[in-house]
């Protein structure tokens, strides 16, 4: 893809994955309702492989649940996630020290996640980063979902930036499908949920290893 002739004004983060590593913590809480409803545990690379969905269509797709079914597994998860997910829960090396950065470069923030607000706050609350994004669009906000571009472009919006005034961040390739989808930049983390190869194949902007390479995109 060309590079833009605008300047980089704002970075749309992804969660699970981009900002946190939230994979065990979700796996085990997706056992732990798989049991409690007397259902089959998936294979744990499957359920990795889910994360970026909203949950209620991974823990349908998980088990080939009903709608109903796939209702209850997520109330479920919702009641186990305290126990299980947030205990589990870690920042990947550098995301508290290069969010600072950013802030002090004076680059806009928000996190687009299919997470539910309350465990995002949650989570961000527990590690003080939640003064350092501007807006926060989750599952609550009913917008179509990942890798639909509706959530970017709703940020973008509500956020009054341009396409290319903004870069969307993730670990999987619906990040990447919905950053590119909406026209903005895109950048893959390879130390995510998904492989070197899968993110490839999206064809993002950038991929990085480390989190605060960030700081070298302008």
């Amino acid at each position: 893809m060309a590079e833009s002739k605008t300047s980089l004004k704002a970075i749309l983060f992804d969660f699970d994955g981009t900002l946190a590593d939230t994979a065990p913590g979700i796996v085990a809480t997706m056992t732990a309702t798989f049991q409690q409803m007397g259902l089959p545990v998936p294979d744990e690379a499957a359920m990795r492989q889910t994360i970026g969905i909203r949950l209620v269509k991974a823990l349908q797709m998980l088990n080939d649940l009903s709608d109903e079914q796939a209702k209850q597994a997520e109330a479920v998860y919702c009641q186990l996630f305290r126990e299980y997910e947030v205990p589990k829960v870690c920042l990947f090396p550098k995301v508290g020290e290069t969010l600072m950065a950013l802030a002090e470069r004076g680059v806009r923030m928000a996190v687009v996640t299919s997470r539910d607000r309350e465990s995002l706050e949650l989570i961000l609350g527990k590690y003080g980063l939640k003064g350092y994004f501007e807006e926060m669009i989750t599952n609550d906000n009913k917008l179509t979902p990942k890798p639909s571009p509706d959530m970017v472009l709703y940020l973008l919006d509500k956020m009054n930036l341009k396409a290319d005034e903004a870069m969307v961040v993730g670990d999987t390739t619906f990040d990447i499908e919905m950053g590119n989808a909406a026209n903005c930049k895109t950048c893959a983390v390879t130390y995510g949920n998904h492989s070197l190869e899968l993110l490839e194949t999206a064809n993002p902007n950038y991929i990085i290893d480390n989190f605060d390479e960030l700081l070298s995109i302008r």
